[in-house]
């Protein structure tokens, strides 16, 4: 059960902080920034790492757990446990960012291009962060001095400069959190579906740079 709860507050924590940038900076006319906002995507996950890597791996992300349990090192049986806990701490998040800003947008993942851009973008994006998190893990467990600062870092990076663009979501349930709270779906499939494609591309291009059982390790 610990793991489970690791997992709410975890997700919970991101979206509240993350999304919770996203709405301060419009209601306040920008005080925060872009450059803000993606600073602060990347240290909440950092923290978040540090937090609970040790207790449930730290996914906050479905895409992340299917990741990890396609690549054997992650059980399948846990995955849709995982995912409802991810999906409580994400709801809980944006329901309470609705309550403190009722008009505002709480974060949503609105693109500012045609679709079809965004979904190339976003698998890129999250095929980028899987190769990092499947490179810097244990097992199925996002743990040690590196994981924290080099997932949480290229998050960063990846916000900074795709934030503008696609909202730089690369995990379904951040996007599909905001959206059932604000009622707006816009493009919605697009983060619903480009996270799964982009990190499943990582874990098969893992046996093209590591020894053949680099996905063949339980946690």
């Amino acid at each position: 059960m610990k793991k489970y709860i690791a997992e709410i507050i975890g997700t919970f924590s991101m979206l509240f902080c993350g999304c919770g940038a996203m709405v301060i900076n419009d209601f306040t006319g920008g005080t925060i920034t872009h450059p803000g906002v993606a600073i602060t995507w990347g240290l909440i996950v950092m923290a978040m790492i540090y937090a609970f890597g040790d207790i449930s791996g730290a996914h906050f992300n479905p895409a992340v757990t299917v990741g990890f349990a396609v690549a054997k090192k992650f059980s399948w049986k846990e995955v849709p446990k995982y995912i409802i806990a991810q999906f409580t701490g994400a709801i809980a998040a944006s329901l309470l960012l609705l309550y403190l800003f009722p008009d505002s947008d709480l974060g949503a993942t609105i693109p500012t291009i045609e679709p079809l851009k965004v979904f190339i973008i976003e698998l890129l994006l999250s095929f980028f962060l899987m190769v990092v998190i499947i490179n810097v893990s244990t097992g199925s467990k996002e743990i040690g001095p590196i994981a924290g600062i080099a997932v949480g870092g290229v998050i960063l990076l990846e916000a900074m400069f795709a934030g503008p663009l696609t909202k730089a979501s690369m995990n379904p349930i951040r996007s599909l959190a905001p959206a059932l709270a604000s009622g707006n779906f816009t493009d919605l499939w697009v983060y619903l579906t480009a996270p799964f494609l982009g990190m499943l591309l990582a874990v098969f291009s893992c046996k093209l740079v590591k020894e053949d059982n680099c996905c063949d390790e339980k946690c």
